[in-house]
């Protein structure tokens, strides 16, 4: 795998990310940057395979940890005012503040995953993308699940709520599952609503609204078909946010991939290198989708 570059991304509000660059290697040309965001509660390292072989294709690509996570986790979660929203119109928007001020003219496109894909809209400097590839996006409303997940997001919704409000946090670690999530992100996802952007209030969300709208670049939106999270209508309402957004919608079948199924998490694993990968550099370099 390529070496990666340690990099820093300072956020409007001051808060500073960790991350990393994986430059193209001498000898290939570059095409590009791609931002890559990760889904919630994943720390950015799980994007690294799928990072360095953009790079070995020709595109700068960059890693980050949101607030909260991973190598940004700041230290302990309690306390830290920290809402899901702010991972987008924040934490994404200063990576793309950093690559568009490195691009020397060439394009800057973003792959997202889960809430990456879907809070990419919320980045002021989204307007500035070429290509938007996402992955599973979706932001958890609860109607938008098939009846037999609508029960179990309750049940997690639950636990959630009174996780945070015993421990300050919700500790994701002590439970077997991924990352420790900040509460005000906990509890956003607990509660997700039918439209998003009422999370918020005045100013703040008028801004979130203006940076959806302001959003041009061709939007592919891919989800396995037995993805529980990102279901048909789940994707519908996410690319309906960014409507000057030129989208199309594709739900994947595991088993042109020699799976029985694929889930939420699997097509970032190595193992997808030569199908999935090779398909999504098709349609950044050219906005061409084979399969």
């Amino acid at each position: 795998m390529l070496t990666a570059v340690e990099v820093t991304f300072t956020c409007a509000d001051g808060r500073v990310l960790a991350g990393d660059e994986f430059p193209v290697p001498e000898g290939v040309e570059r095409l590009g940057t791609v931002v890559v965001a990760s889904a919630t509660a994943v720390k950015a390292g799980y994007y690294h395979r799928y990072a360095a072989f953009l790079a070995a294709n020709g595109f700068d690509a960059v890693t980050f940890d949101y607030r909260g996570i991973g190598q940004s986790r700041g230290g302990s979660l309690r306390g830290q005012r920290i809402r899901w929203h702010e991972w987008g119109s924040l934490d994404i928007d200063a990576v793309l503040a950093w690559a568009l001020a490195r691009a020397d003219g060439l394009p800057v496109h973003l792959v997202g995953h889960s809430f990456g894909g879907f809070g990419s809209g919320l980045a002021g400097r989204a307007a500035a993308l070429s290509r938007i590839l996402t992955v599973g996006a979706q932001h958890a409303y609860w109607r938008d699940l098939r009846i037999p997940g609508q029960a179990a997001h309750w049940g997690r919704s639950l636990v959630t709520l009174l996780l945070v409000g015993v421990f300050g946090y919700f500790p994701a670690k002590r439970l077997g599952l991924m990352e420790d999530l900040p509460a005000g992100v906990a509890l956003d996802w607990a509660r997700s609503r039918r439209d998003f952007t009422t999370a918020v209030k005045g100013p703040d969300r008028e801004a979130l609204l203006a940076h959806l709208a302001a959003v041009t670049a061709p939007l592919l939106a891919l989800a396995p078909d037995d993805d529980s999270f990102a279901t048909i209508p789940a994707m519908e309402r996410a690319v309906a946010y960014t409507p000057n957004s030129p989208a199309r919608i594709i739900h994947l079948r595991p088993e042109d991939y020699g799976e029985a199924s694929l889930g939420h998490f699997a097509l970032f694993h190595s193992r997808y290198r030569d199908t999935f990968w090779e398909q999504t550099l098709g349609w950044l370099k050219d906005g061409s989708w084979t399969g």
